[in-house]
Protein backbone atom coordinates (compact mmCIF):
# COMPACT_ATOMS: atom_id res chain seq x y z
CA UNK A 1 0.00 0.00 0.00
CA UNK A 2 1.27 3.52 -0.87
CA UNK A 3 0.16 6.29 1.30
CA UNK A 4 1.45 10.02 0.63
CA UNK A 5 2.02 12.57 2.74
CA UNK A 6 1.78 15.97 1.85
CA UNK A 7 4.07 18.15 4.25
CA UNK A 8 2.67 22.04 5.09
CA UNK A 9 4.80 25.16 5.25
CA UNK A 10 4.31 26.90 8.68
CA UNK A 11 3.56 30.38 8.43
CA UNK A 12 3.91 32.73 11.45
CA UNK A 13 0.78 34.53 12.35
CA UNK A 14 0.67 37.53 14.26
CA UNK A 15 0.09 37.41 18.06
CA UNK A 16 -4.01 37.86 18.72
CA UNK A 17 -4.91 35.54 15.34
CA UNK A 18 -6.14 31.83 16.78
CA UNK A 19 -5.31 29.36 13.74
CA UNK A 20 -2.81 26.92 15.27
CA UNK A 21 0.05 27.00 12.81
CA UNK A 22 2.26 25.32 14.47
CA UNK A 23 0.13 21.89 14.96
CA UNK A 24 0.93 20.95 11.44
CA UNK A 25 5.08 20.32 12.48
CA UNK A 26 4.39 18.66 15.58
CA UNK A 27 1.72 16.37 13.75
CA UNK A 28 4.95 15.03 11.20
CA UNK A 29 7.05 14.88 14.17
CA UNK A 30 4.99 12.35 16.09
CA UNK A 31 4.07 10.21 12.73
CA UNK A 32 7.88 9.64 12.38
CA UNK A 33 8.01 9.09 16.49
CA UNK A 34 4.91 6.67 16.19
CA UNK A 35 6.51 4.76 12.87
CA UNK A 36 3.26 5.76 11.10
CA UNK A 37 5.10 6.95 8.59
CA UNK A 38 9.30 7.48 7.40
CA UNK A 39 10.81 10.31 5.49
CA UNK A 40 10.50 8.64 2.67
CA UNK A 41 7.04 8.81 2.39
CA UNK A 42 7.13 12.92 2.49
CA UNK A 43 6.44 14.79 -0.67
CA UNK A 44 7.13 18.26 -0.95
CA UNK A 45 4.56 19.81 -3.26
CA UNK A 46 5.34 22.69 -5.47
CA UNK A 47 3.05 25.84 -5.66
CA UNK A 48 -0.10 25.86 -7.82
CA UNK A 49 -0.20 27.14 -11.06
CA UNK A 50 -2.14 29.78 -12.16
CA UNK A 51 -4.20 28.24 -14.80
CA UNK A 52 -4.88 25.61 -12.09
CA UNK A 53 -6.27 28.28 -9.56
CA UNK A 54 -8.39 30.04 -12.13
CA UNK A 55 -10.13 26.39 -12.46
CA UNK A 56 -12.51 27.58 -9.34
CA UNK A 57 -11.22 31.11 -8.58
CA UNK A 58 -12.12 34.42 -10.20
CA UNK A 59 -9.34 35.73 -12.24
CA UNK A 60 -10.07 39.16 -10.52
CA UNK A 61 -9.48 37.32 -7.14
CA UNK A 62 -6.66 35.60 -7.75
CA UNK A 63 -5.40 39.42 -9.30
CA UNK A 64 -6.05 40.91 -6.27
CA UNK A 65 -4.57 37.88 -3.78
CA UNK A 66 -1.58 37.64 -5.71
CA UNK A 67 -0.88 41.26 -5.93
CA UNK A 68 -1.26 42.11 -2.22
CA UNK A 69 -4.61 44.38 -3.28
CA UNK A 70 -6.81 43.57 -0.62
CA UNK A 71 -9.31 45.80 1.46
CA UNK A 72 -9.08 45.81 4.94
CA UNK A 73 -12.46 44.05 5.03
CA UNK A 74 -11.40 41.11 3.05
CA UNK A 75 -7.82 40.90 5.50
CA UNK A 76 -10.42 40.43 8.28
CA UNK A 77 -12.34 38.14 6.78
CA UNK A 78 -9.69 36.11 5.59
CA UNK A 79 -8.52 35.80 9.05
CA UNK A 80 -4.76 36.76 7.42
CA UNK A 81 -2.99 40.00 7.28
CA UNK A 82 -2.29 39.64 3.35
CA UNK A 83 1.59 38.91 2.46
CA UNK A 84 3.16 37.11 0.02
CA UNK A 85 4.39 34.17 2.09
CA UNK A 86 0.43 33.56 3.16
CA UNK A 87 -0.25 33.44 -0.44
CA UNK A 88 2.88 31.39 -1.19
CA UNK A 89 2.34 29.08 1.51
CA UNK A 90 -1.49 28.60 0.29
CA UNK A 91 -0.68 27.59 -2.85
CA UNK A 92 1.50 24.90 -1.71
CA UNK A 93 -1.45 23.74 0.28
CA UNK A 94 -3.71 23.50 -2.42
CA UNK A 95 -1.11 21.99 -4.43
CA UNK A 96 -0.72 19.37 -1.63
CA UNK A 97 -3.70 17.91 -2.01
CA UNK A 98 -3.87 17.93 -5.92
CA UNK A 99 -1.00 16.04 -5.88
CA UNK A 100 -2.35 13.75 -3.11
CA UNK A 101 -5.36 13.47 -5.27
CA UNK A 102 -3.03 11.99 -8.35
CA UNK A 103 -1.23 9.56 -5.80
CA UNK A 104 -4.11 8.36 -4.43
CA UNK A 105 -5.58 7.72 -7.94
CA UNK A 106 -2.28 5.79 -9.05
CA UNK A 107 -2.06 3.61 -5.90
CA UNK A 108 -6.31 3.13 -5.65
CA UNK A 109 -5.36 3.76 -1.81
CA UNK A 110 -5.18 6.75 0.45
CA UNK A 111 -3.05 10.11 0.57
CA UNK A 112 -3.07 12.49 3.10
CA UNK A 113 -2.27 16.59 3.55
CA UNK A 114 -0.82 17.31 7.09
CA UNK A 115 -2.37 20.85 5.78
CA UNK A 116 -5.32 21.29 3.43
CA UNK A 117 -9.51 21.62 3.98
CA UNK A 118 -9.69 24.91 3.00
CA UNK A 119 -13.34 24.49 2.26
CA UNK A 120 -14.21 28.06 3.41
CA UNK A 121 -12.52 29.29 0.35
CA UNK A 122 -15.18 31.20 -2.24
CA UNK A 123 -14.29 31.56 -6.43
CA UNK A 124 -13.92 35.09 -5.04
CA UNK A 125 -13.29 36.05 -1.92
CA UNK A 126 -11.25 34.56 1.29
CA UNK A 127 -12.97 33.27 4.49
CA UNK A 128 -12.15 31.55 7.85
CA UNK A 129 -8.37 30.96 7.08
CA UNK A 130 -8.91 29.55 3.64
CA UNK A 131 -7.87 31.77 0.96
CA UNK A 132 -7.87 28.72 -2.11
CA UNK A 133 -10.01 26.01 -1.91
CA UNK A 134 -8.00 22.68 -2.01
CA UNK A 135 -11.00 20.09 -2.60
CA UNK A 136 -12.68 22.20 -5.33
CA UNK A 137 -9.49 23.09 -7.36
CA UNK A 138 -8.58 19.52 -7.15
CA UNK A 139 -11.16 17.78 -8.29
CA UNK A 140 -12.19 20.36 -10.88
CA UNK A 141 -8.67 19.32 -12.07
CA UNK A 142 -9.04 15.86 -12.21
CA UNK A 143 -12.89 16.34 -14.13
CA UNK A 144 -10.68 18.24 -17.00
CA UNK A 145 -7.71 16.19 -17.51
CA UNK A 146 -10.34 12.78 -17.22
CA UNK A 147 -8.87 11.31 -14.62
CA UNK A 148 -12.48 10.83 -13.09
CA UNK A 149 -15.55 11.18 -13.99
CA UNK A 150 -17.69 11.96 -10.49
CA UNK A 151 -15.83 12.45 -7.15
CA UNK A 152 -17.10 12.47 -3.67
CA UNK A 153 -16.38 15.33 -0.85
CA UNK A 154 -17.20 13.99 2.48
CA UNK A 155 -16.75 16.64 4.71
CA UNK A 156 -16.93 15.97 8.44
CA UNK A 157 -15.16 19.55 10.06
CA UNK A 158 -17.30 21.28 12.56
CA UNK A 159 -17.85 23.86 10.34
CA UNK A 160 -19.80 23.88 7.11
CA UNK A 161 -18.06 23.62 3.87
CA UNK A 162 -19.67 26.93 2.68
CA UNK A 163 -16.99 27.70 0.04
CA UNK A 164 -16.93 24.48 -1.13
CA UNK A 165 -20.55 24.39 -1.82
CA UNK A 166 -20.99 27.53 -3.26
CA UNK A 167 -18.06 26.66 -5.89
CA UNK A 168 -19.25 23.47 -6.79
CA UNK A 169 -23.11 24.51 -6.88
CA UNK A 170 -23.66 23.51 -10.80
CA UNK A 171 -21.32 20.80 -10.69
CA UNK A 172 -23.15 17.85 -10.92
CA UNK A 173 -20.16 15.50 -11.37
CA UNK A 174 -18.77 16.26 -7.79
CA UNK A 175 -21.57 15.52 -4.78
CA UNK A 176 -20.64 17.98 -1.74
CA UNK A 177 -21.56 16.11 1.90
CA UNK A 178 -21.29 18.47 4.60
CA UNK A 179 -21.46 17.21 8.52
CA UNK A 180 -21.34 20.08 10.67
CA UNK A 181 -22.61 22.38 14.00
CA UNK A 182 -26.25 23.51 13.37
CA UNK A 183 -25.22 26.77 15.25
CA UNK A 184 -21.48 27.20 14.33
CA UNK A 185 -19.41 29.50 11.83
CA UNK A 186 -20.58 30.42 9.10
CA UNK A 187 -23.73 32.12 10.19
CA UNK A 188 -25.00 31.96 6.90
CA UNK A 189 -25.04 28.19 5.55
CA UNK A 190 -25.11 27.32 2.08
CA UNK A 191 -26.69 24.37 0.22
CA UNK A 192 -24.47 21.24 0.20
CA UNK A 193 -25.59 18.25 -1.92
CA UNK A 194 -26.44 16.89 1.15
CA UNK A 195 -25.85 18.95 4.68
CA UNK A 196 -26.20 16.98 8.11
CA UNK A 197 -26.54 20.04 10.56
CA UNK A 198 -25.74 18.96 14.46
CA UNK A 199 -27.37 20.50 17.67
CA UNK A 200 -24.44 21.51 19.90
CA UNK A 201 -23.77 18.74 22.03
CA UNK A 202 -24.10 15.90 19.56
CA UNK A 203 -22.26 13.77 21.43
CA UNK A 204 -21.16 9.73 20.09
CA UNK A 205 -23.53 7.34 19.48
CA UNK A 206 -25.26 10.09 17.36
CA UNK A 207 -22.86 11.45 15.61
CA UNK A 208 -21.33 7.90 14.30
CA UNK A 209 -25.01 6.86 13.57
CA UNK A 210 -25.99 9.84 11.26
CA UNK A 211 -22.77 9.59 9.88
CA UNK A 212 -23.16 5.72 9.02
CA UNK A 213 -26.49 6.65 7.65
CA UNK A 214 -25.59 8.79 5.10
CA UNK A 215 -22.54 6.87 3.86
CA UNK A 216 -24.61 3.80 3.58
CA UNK A 217 -26.93 5.90 0.95
CA UNK A 218 -23.07 8.23 -0.63
CA UNK A 219 -20.98 4.87 -0.69
CA UNK A 220 -23.36 1.66 -1.55
CA UNK A 221 -21.93 -1.70 -1.32
CA UNK A 222 -23.69 -1.46 -4.82
CA UNK A 223 -24.38 0.70 -8.14
CA UNK A 224 -22.43 3.67 -8.68
CA UNK A 225 -19.39 4.35 -6.57
CA UNK A 226 -17.36 7.81 -6.84
CA UNK A 227 -13.85 7.59 -8.68
CA UNK A 228 -12.54 9.49 -5.28
CA UNK A 229 -13.33 10.78 -1.94
CA UNK A 230 -11.89 13.78 -0.53
CA UNK A 231 -12.74 13.43 3.02
CA UNK A 232 -12.04 16.69 5.40
CA UNK A 233 -11.43 15.08 8.57
CA UNK A 234 -10.98 18.28 10.89
CA UNK A 235 -10.81 17.48 14.53
CA UNK A 236 -12.93 20.36 15.95
CA UNK A 237 -15.29 17.58 16.44
CA UNK A 238 -14.04 17.14 19.72
CA UNK A 239 -15.75 17.97 22.95
CA UNK A 240 -12.29 19.57 24.07
CA UNK A 241 -12.58 21.87 21.22
CA UNK A 242 -13.20 25.70 22.23
CA UNK A 243 -14.68 26.49 19.24
CA UNK A 244 -16.80 23.33 17.90
CA UNK A 245 -19.64 23.15 20.30
CA UNK A 246 -20.05 19.46 20.26
CA UNK A 247 -19.45 16.42 22.73
CA UNK A 248 -17.74 13.58 20.66
CA UNK A 249 -14.63 12.11 22.41
CA UNK A 250 -11.40 11.39 21.10
CA UNK A 251 -12.53 7.63 20.40
CA UNK A 252 -15.35 8.88 18.85
CA UNK A 253 -13.48 11.09 16.57
CA UNK A 254 -11.14 7.64 15.98
CA UNK A 255 -14.51 5.57 15.00
CA UNK A 256 -15.57 8.94 12.57
CA UNK A 257 -12.13 8.21 10.87
CA UNK A 258 -12.59 4.59 10.83
CA UNK A 259 -16.29 4.97 9.46
CA UNK A 260 -15.02 7.17 6.24
CA UNK A 261 -11.96 5.17 5.52
CA UNK A 262 -12.45 1.55 6.29
CA UNK A 263 -16.00 1.86 3.64
CA UNK A 264 -13.48 3.51 1.22
CA UNK A 265 -10.91 0.49 1.38
CA UNK A 266 -13.74 -1.97 1.15
CA UNK A 267 -15.10 -0.36 -1.51
CA UNK A 268 -11.49 0.20 -3.21
CA UNK A 269 -12.23 3.49 -3.76
CA UNK A 270 -9.32 6.00 -3.73
CA UNK A 271 -9.46 8.75 -0.84
CA UNK A 272 -7.69 12.03 -0.15
CA UNK A 273 -7.73 13.41 3.27
CA UNK A 274 -6.89 16.77 4.35
CA UNK A 275 -6.48 17.57 8.31
CA UNK A 276 -8.83 20.79 8.08
CA UNK A 277 -9.15 22.31 11.60
CA UNK A 278 -8.79 21.65 15.22
CA UNK A 279 -9.02 24.44 18.20
CA UNK A 280 -8.59 22.10 21.39
CA UNK A 281 -6.54 24.18 24.07
CA UNK A 282 -4.01 21.87 24.39
CA UNK A 283 -2.07 21.23 21.10
CA UNK A 284 -0.96 17.78 21.61
CA UNK A 285 -4.85 17.15 22.11
CA UNK A 286 -5.24 18.28 18.32
CA UNK A 287 -2.33 16.60 17.64
CA UNK A 288 -3.51 12.99 19.39
CA UNK A 289 -6.63 13.41 17.32
CA UNK A 290 -4.55 14.13 13.98
CA UNK A 291 -2.35 11.05 14.39
CA UNK A 292 -5.36 8.75 14.86
CA UNK A 293 -6.86 9.65 11.63
CA UNK A 294 -3.49 8.90 9.70
CA UNK A 295 -2.95 5.55 11.84
CA UNK A 296 -6.67 4.45 11.06
CA UNK A 297 -5.84 5.49 7.12
CA UNK A 298 -2.52 3.06 7.42
CA UNK A 299 -4.64 0.15 9.02
CA UNK A 300 -7.83 0.41 6.68
CA UNK A 301 -5.38 -0.07 3.43
CA UNK A 302 -3.23 -2.59 5.39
Amino acid sequence: MVIAYAPCYVLDVPQGHRFPMRKYALLKDQILHEGIATSEDFFEPDVMAEHTILLAHDESYWHRTKHGEWTRQEERRSGFPWSSAMVERERVIVQGTLECAERALESGTVAMNIAGGTHHAYANRAEGFCILNDFALAATHLLQKERIANALIVDCDVHQGNGTASILAHEPRITTFSMHGASNYPLHKEASDVDVALPDGTSDDAYLSLLSEHLERLLPMKGNLPDIVFYQCGVDILETDKLGRLGVSMQGCMERDRLVLERCAALGTPVVCAMGGGYSPDVNTVVQAHVNTFRVALDAWT
